[in-house]
Formats: structure tokens, sequence, C-alpha cells
């Protein structure tokens, strides 16, 4: 055999460049391959990317900067496998930077992201792509853009990958494609919520948390319910929920549930199968006090459907509540306060809390921590409402302290669930006077100044409801309460005004606050209230008429009308017709300005007026260090005597004691004293002035009244038959007042001088109707309906013009009894008491149209 002979290599073709090894230290030359055409390179230098990437933050913002991110876009749609793979692992690193999803949006990739989940790609290729739809998809617009290029369908098919990390990635940003509500019904119409719920028993917890937290916002639509239900999802969850091992997923697995207890149908579904009982039981045993917490959130969930409260109270829910009221952690505390809260709407169950439950509650209203007061006076209020039986209960717990004292709180919540439940305990008048033993009045004042309509309108019903006796009323009063129940009535919330129109309403059942109230402007407001259509309500027109009905002198005045039942007490008086827009004086006002030729202002007083235990008396010792008589000059000052003191000979008439009248100072001296006692005497009385005037001013005494009230009584009273009663009345009445005047000689009746003498004889602008000798049409009317009123006679009082005044009185005609024998209605009739007195005039009559003279 020859020998071999070895061949020489060929030399390269000489058109051909000879390979090149480069070893590159630096991004911004690996940057630059990527513009590469040969696939090597381009797969290579990606690779070198991907691992710089890899390292942190900074390098994906180098990476950012040297302009990297559009030669990579281009190359995810590369022929080459490899290349296109590790372009699409780089890009699943570097979508976690906030700065590279911008430029991202911006080049429009994540269609060709979407792209690389077809299946016959790689599963690495699936596991980065998912990864960077995940991390894109936190942001809306990404959202939008993936939902709108497809991106949903292939996400659910790669839950059923098996891979772990395409499983993990693909549900990740499901969730957070169901944030949004048109990717929600997008997973129905994907069938998608039963491989999520396969993925519950995944061997990975990240994975198991994340299903839950989808199936979590996917279950808040009904549909999706419906079909977690059909799946068996609630059995699963409970499953969860019972697994020890799995305490890390009982969160969340309780959110879900909570959500399927929304619906009626899913909790009688989970009720029939055990679940609701498991659910309880696990509630009442759970360990950990924030799973207890979430546990009795689900509860609550259920709780504010009337359906699911039947069947939750049948499940004994109450039971479990009253434990959880004991619990350690405040947060369940909270929790199944609230669902007591809720469970009170259900009668049965707001029965079951009359004996147990109430005084756990109300312990929780001393508790320190707010979120705990809120929560359980909330539920008190719930389960007082309309219950008188929890109401006791509460207050047989001694609840009352600290609900008032929760008034003070800082917490608006806190001061409108107390102010409801006083309210509701009120309705007990044993319950509402230990309620004002503890203070309310001046309590209340402070939610009544809140800025919140909410408590100003629990505030304000609470003192409706409570101001119903006249100690309660003055306590209130004396706590300056009204002016800012006034100032309430000036509020654009409607609720707001109309409970102060109703505390109003009911402060002015006695007459010296509704005199007050009308002193603040409280009538003038509700007459501005009722003429509008809009701001108007019942308790406003209720207000008014109240404040006017307890405050006749100024009904009168206003609307010169007084009604059968408006009956005049003592301390009224007639000042005449009040001009639009001028506010009504008091009566101490008016005795306390000079003499004037003015109207004079008629009193009806039977009172009898007695003297102030600190009113001077001649023997008193009194003090003159350094008071001027001079700087007193002209100080009106009233002296209250004694209705058997012996009466002065020349001042005034008769009936009326001058002592009960303002009088100038210094216009009394004692009788019979030596002249030494008579200069001691001018010498202090300077200061006597100075210290009656300040004492309390007291009307007059009308001794001449309270005779006119006698006789009635014993001469008009016993009469049977009522137009008797009427006829014998008026004729008492126009004797008193000068009789009979034609009407031919009113001209020579000369009342107004009478009148005249009487004010310069008392030296005061009001006079007493008993002083009155010469009276005329107004004069008469108000004397008659004041005796009326006393003896049960019913009668109006009707101001005319021109001085006239009248009364009309109904009567029933027996003659015009019907063949049915019923009697015919009442007539109305005005009554004479000027020139035939006693005689009757038909309404609409010619001789009452020419009495009224209109």
């Amino acid at each position: 055999m020859g020998k071999k002979i070895k061949k020489e290599a060929e030399p390269p073709p000489k058109d051909v460049f000879d390979p090149l090894t480069i070893e590159s230290k630096k991004a911004q030359t690996v940057v630059l391959m990527l513009n590469s055409t040969e696939e090597e390179i381009l797969a290579k230098a990606c690779e070198a990317i991907y691992k710089f990437a890899l390292k942190g933050e900074e390098n994906k913002a180098t990476l950012l900067e040297l302009g990297a991110m559009e030669p990579l876009t281009k190359l995810l749609k590369h022929e080459d496998k490899i290349v296109r793979r590790n372009a699409t692992m780089i890009f699943g690193i570097l979508a976690s930077n906030n700065d590279v999803k911008k430029v991202l949006r911006e080049l429009d990739i994540l269609s060709s992201i979407i792209a690389q989940l077809a299946p016959e790609e790689e599963v690495v290729i699936h596991e980065f792509a998912s990864l960077c739809l995940a991390n894109m998809s936190v942001e809306y617009t990404s959202k939008v853009q993936i939902f709108e290029y497809g991106g949903m369908e292939p996400l659910v098919r790669l839950l059923g990958s098996p891979d772990p990390d395409v499983k993990k990635n693909s549900i990740e940003c499901l969730y957070n494609l169901v944030q949004d509500y048109h990717c929600r019904l997008a997973i129905q119409d994907l069938s998608a919520i039963p491989p999520i719920m396969e993925l519950l028993k995944s061997e990975f917890p990240i994975i198991q948390l994340l299903a839950l937290k989808t199936l979590e916002v996917v279950t808040n639509d009904r549909e999706s319910r419906l079909i977690f239900r059909d799946s068996q999802g609630p059995e699963q969850i409970l499953k969860i929920l019972e697994t020890k091992e799995f305490t890390d997923l009982h969160a969340e697995a309780l959110n879900v549930i909570a959500n399927c207890l929304e619906d009626v149908d899913t909790t009688v579904h989970i009720q029939q199968g055990g679940g609701l009982k498991k659910l309880l039981t696990f509630t009442e045993n759970a360990v950990f006090p924030e799973i207890q917490k979430s546990a009795t959130k689900a509860i609550s969930r259920a709780a504010y459907d009337p359906e699911n409260r039947k069947v939750l109270h049948d499940q004994e829910v109450e039971k479990c509540l009253i434990t959880l009221l004991g619990a350690e952690n405040d947060g369940t505390k909270v929790a199944a306060a609230k669902v007591i809260s809720a469970m009170s709407e259900n009668m049965q169950s707001k029965e079951y809390f009359n004996t147990e439950g109430i005084p756990q509650i109300v312990q929780l209203l001393k508790n320190e921590n707010d979120d705990v007061k809120e929560a359980a006076s909330e539920a008190l209020a719930n389960l007082t409402t309309a219950n008188s039986i929890n109401a006791n209960a509460a207050a047989e717990a001694e609840a009352i302290e600290p609900l008032i004292n929760m008034l003070g709180s800082s917490r608006d919540n806190n001061i409108a669930n107390a102010a409801t439940v006083l309210t509701n305990m009120a309705t007990q008048e044993s319950l509402r006077l230990m309620i004002q033993n503890h203070d309310f009045m001046r309590a209340i004042i402070q939610p009544l100044n809140n800025s919140n309509h909410m408590v100003q309108s629990k505030a304000a019903l609470t003192v409706a409801a409570i101001a119903c006796d006249t100690d309660a009323r003055t306590e209130f009063k004396n706590a300056n309460g009204l002016i800012r129940l006034v100032e309430l009535l000036h509020s654009n919330n409607e609720e707001v005004r109309r409970n102060a129109s109703w505390a109003v309403m009911v402060c002015a059942s006695d007459e010296p606050i509704a005199v007050e109230l009308c002193k603040l402007g409280a009538l003038d407001i509700l007459q501005e209230i009722n003429t509008s259509l809009k701001r108007k309500n019942n308790f406003s027109e209720a207000a008014y008429n109240r404040l006017l009905h307890n405050n006749l002198s100024l009904k009168y005045c206003m609307n010169g009308y007084l009604s059968s039942i408006d009956i005049i007490s003592d301390i009224f008086y007639d000042a005449g017709r009040l001009s639009p827009g001028t506010k009504l004086l008091s009566l101490k006002e008016f005795a306390l300005q000079e003499p004037s030729d003015r109207r004079a202002i008629i009193l009806i007083n039977s009172k009898i007026s007695t003297p102030s235990p600190h009113h001077s008396t001649p023997g008193d010792k009194l003090s003159t260090s350094g008071r001027s008589s001079s700087a007193r000059k002209g100080t009106k000052f009233s002296l209250v005597t004694s209705p058997t003191e012996e009466k002065p000979e020349s001042t005034g008439p008769p009936s009326i004691s001058s002592k009960s009248f303002i009088k100038e100072k210094g216009s009394r001296k004692g009788k019979g004293k030596k002249e030494e006692e008579k200069k001691e005497e001018e010498e202090i009385q300077p200061t006597k002035v100075e210290l009656v005037a300040e004492k309390e001013w007291c009307p007059p005494t009308d001794q001449e009244f309270l005779n006119y009230i006698s006789e009635v009584s014993k001469t008009v009273l016993p009469i049977t038959d009522l137009m008797e009663q009427i006829e014998a009345l008026a004729k008492f009445v126009s004797g008193k007042m000068g009789g009979p005047v034609s009407q031919e000689l009113m001209h020579e009746f000369k009342w107004e001088h009478h009148l005249s003498e009487v004010q310069y004889k008392l030296k005061s602008n009001v006079v007493p109707i008993g002083c009155i000798k010469k009276g005329t049409f107004y004069h008469r009317a108000l004397l008659f309906k004041a005796l009326a009123d006393k003896v049960g006679i019913g009668a109006t009082l009707i101001r005319g013009e021109y001085n006239r005044a009248w009364n009309e009185v109904k009567l029933i005609n027996e003659r015009n009894r019907g063949i049915t024998g019923l009697l015919p209605p009442p007539e109305k009739f005005i009554v004479d008491l000027m020139y035939e007195p006693g005689s009757l005039m038909k309404i609409k009559s010619r001789e009452a149209e020419h009495y009224r003279f209109l």
C-alpha cells in the first residue's frame, strides 16, 4: 500500500470576511449590535442585555437611555425563534420599570407581545410574554390595549399551562385586568371562572392567592356569582377555610364568601349545604383576630339583605354576634356591632336582643376607641328605634350617661347616633325624665352648634322629643338653646329646617317661651318660610300657628282675629293693629314708656300681684354710698303691693292700686312723718328708686276685672240656655262700658276723652280694662271675649276698621230641625254690644254689615 499524503487546507474565498470574535464590556456597544443582520450576533446581544437588565433598576434605565427599546421591539417579529425568544425575555424583565412602560406604550408593542402567547410558541416565550403583560397591565391605558388586542383569551388559555410560572403570570395579569368592568364581563364570556378555580388546587401559595384575589373581584358581579355557585365554588372556598394549613389564604377566601353572601340564592345554597353553619362556627372560633374580623365582615355583607337576614336568624347568628362583642380585637367588635345594626331590621332579631346583647353594646359605648363607640351607638340606635322594650333595656344597662357624654364627641356620627338613641328613649315619659336629670339640655347645645347638617337635624329632633314639659323647656331656654334653634330655621337643609321647626313648635307650648321665641325673630322666619312653596313644611306651619296660639297678644295684633279656641289668659294686651315689618313690644316695654297721646294699650289681667321679698319697705335701712339722685332722673320703676293694702284716695280709678304702675321718682311721701324723718327719707329716696327700678316689673292687678269675673260667674254661668247666656253677658259688658248708645248719639259718646283721663291718672299708656267706664266697639268686644272665655262661651274676637271690633258666636236653631230629627248645622251671629246689647245679628245680614261698618 502506498503512503497517504495529507491534503492542505483550502484557503477561504477572497470575497468572504474572516470570522471575528469580539469581547465587549460596554452596554452601548451591545445595543449597537441589535441593529445587526446576523442572527447569531442578535441572539448573543439579546442574551447579554437580558443578563445586564436582571442586575437592577439602574441597568434598565441605562438601556432606556441608550435607545435599546426601538431595536428590541423590531426583534419581537424576527424570523429566528431564538432571537424572538431572547427579545421577549428582555421585555419581560424591562416592563417592571415605570419609565420603560411609558416608552413601550408609545412604541405600541403589546400586540407583538400578545402574539407571543400563541400555542405553538415555546413555554419560555409564554412565561416572559405573560410576565411582560402582567407588568404592563398595572396601568389603565395598557389594560385597555390588552383588552382591545384580544389578550384575555390567550391568558385564560394559559391558566392550564403545565408551567407554574406561566400560570402565575397569567393569573396575575388577569387579576389586574378584571379591575376594569369590561374585562370582568369578558371573564364571563370566556368561561374563565372554572379554570381560575382550578388554580385553587395549585401547590404554589402565590398562585392560590392570586386566584382568590381574582375571584374576589369577579364575584362582585351577580352573573359571575351564579357561575361560581354552579361550579361548586362556595364549597371549595369553605374547604380552604377548614384547612388549617391554608391560614394565609383565609382572609381572601372570606372576601370571596362575603361577595357570595350578598346574593340571596347563593346564601340559601350555602345554607342548605351546611356552609353557613360552618362559617358561623369558624367565625366564633377563629384564632387570629384579623381573620375573625374578616369573617364577621363577611356575615355583615349578608345581613344587609332582608331575605338573608331571615336565613341568618334561622341559623341563630345572634348568639355568635353576642360572643363576638366580647372579642379582644376592636376591629372584630366593630364588625359585630355593624352586623347587629343590620340584623336589627329583622323584628325577630331585634326582639332577641331585648334580653341579651344590649348590655354588652352599652359597655362598648364606654370604650376608648372611637370606631367601637360609633359602631355600638349605631347598633343601639337601630335596636331602640320603634322598640320601647329595647329602649328600656338600654336605660337599665345605664346607657343614658355615656350617650349624653357622647354628645360632646369629636365625631359627627357618634353625636348623631347618640342623639337618635336619646330620641328613641324619650318616647317614654319615665326615660325622658331620667334623661333630663342628666343635664341633657346643656349637653345638647354643642350638637346644635355643629356645622354638620346631619348632627344639627338629629339634635333638633332630640330637643323636640325631650322638651315635652315646662321644666325641660325652661331649662333649654336658660341654656340659651332657643337662640341656636331659631338660627337653624335659616338652614338651607330641608331636614334641619323641618326638625328645627318641630322643636320650635314643642318649645312654644309655654307662653313665656313663645314670647321669647318671637323676640328672637322665630315668627318672622317661619312666616318667610311658609310663603315659599319649596321651603315650607308641615312643622313650619304648625310652629307658626303654635307661636301665635301661645302669644295671643301678638296674634291679635298681627291677624286681627282670635277664634273661639283662642282662650284669653292673664297678661293679654291689645296694642292695636301691627304695621308690616314692625315688632310688637312687650307689655313691660310699653309700661316703661313715657305717657303719650298714642293709642292706649288695653290690658287683661286677673292675677293678683304680690310684693317681692326683695322690695324695700319704709323700715329698711338703705345705704346711700355715693349714689347721686340726679344720675337716675326720670328712671321708671314699679312698686308692687298686696291687694289688701290700703288704696290711695285720689290717684287713678278705685279698682287699681296706684303702686302697681310706673311712677316718677319722689312722687310719694309718707304721711304723718316728722320733719326730720321726711328729711332723712328725701336723702335716701334716690337709692330707693335705684333699688326698686332694678327689680322685676310686675303688671298691675285689675281688681275691677276680678270683680267682673266674680259677678259673671254668679249671674251668667248658671244660665243653662246658651242664647240667654250670650244676651246676659252682652248686657253686662255694655253696662260696664257706658251702657247702650244709639247710632244717632254716637258722636256725643266721649270715650276718647274718658280714656285720656284714665291714662293721665295712671301716668301710663297701659290701661287695665277694668278702668275703662266708657268703651267703644273694640273695648266692649275685648271685654266680652275675655269674660266669655272665663264662663265657657265660645266666641271669636274680630278687629275691623275705624275702631270697630265685634264678636261672633255659633248657635243652633232647634226650630229648623229636619224631618229626620237631625239638628241643622250651627249658624254664625254677631253680638250687639253697643246699640241694642244682647241682640244677635245673623252674619251677612244688613244689620250685621252695618254694625261691622264694612
